[in-house]
């Protein structure tokens, strides 16, 4: 037999996929889940601390990857490219998404019209929550332009790999993709400013606090 907080929470797990796959992760708002879960804002955020916990929860994640950001961020510029390719590549390891990614490649060209919600909803959540984050915890400018340019970046780099299984990316391992495609995601991050940040960026351990 369920606890009443046990329901609660399956409510509130079964609206926010719903509301998530519907409509994206953008412009959801922690509000619209718990009006339909029946639930005040109240009871969801005991369950939750923000709509970005909800939504790695919800969404069966393998990890929560804004917890990655601090690892992300401390080690400075170098090798950021790599670490963003590698966190994609790893989120993209639930298995409705890797269906649903599989659906957008069958889709092609008609992807952006067609693409599933869970998919935009992981799109926008990387997008929002971890790459503009990482960029601008890191002092990069143009931040949010730059994290949806590499988000769109890492985007295909996925649907190449998982949907529509291209070779050899398909096959290849996952440190291979990573090497050869992170030197892109760290030009798009820090093209023409790479020196200039790399003269003013704080110290690792400014990161980590």
């Amino acid at each position: 037999m369920t606890s009443p907080n046990d329901d609660r929470r399956a409510a509130i797990d079964r609206a926010a996929r719903a509301i998530f796959e519907r409509r994206g992760y953008a412009s959801v708002t922690v509000k619209s889940i718990a009006v339909a879960a029946g639930v005040g804002p109240s009871v969801l955020s005991s369950f939750y601390r923000n709509k970005a916990e909800l939504f790695a929860a919800v969404m069966d994640l393998p990890f929560d990857p804004t917890s990655a950001i601090p690892r992300l961020v401390a080690p400075g510029l170098d090798g950021l490219g790599e670490r963003l390719v590698r966190l994609a590549l790893q989120a993209a390891q639930e298995e409705q998404l890797r269906d649903d990614v599989g659906v957008v490649g069958s889709l092609i060209p008609g992807a952006v019209t067609n693409t599933p919600g869970s998919v935009r909803a992981v799109w926008e959540y990387i997008t929002g929550e971890v790459v503009d984050q990482v960029l601008l915890r890191a002092g990069i400018p143009d931040a949010k332009m730059r994290g949806a340019l590499i988000t769109s970046f890492l985007g295909g780099i996925v649907i190449a790999r998982y949907g529509v299984a291209v070779e050899p990316r398909a096959s290849a391992c996952e440190d291979e993709v990573v090497a050869l495609v992170g030197p892109t995601a760290y030009m798009l991050a820090v093209s023409c400013i790479d020196r200039q940040l790399k003269a003013i960026q704080p110290s690792a351990s400014a990161f980590s606090r």
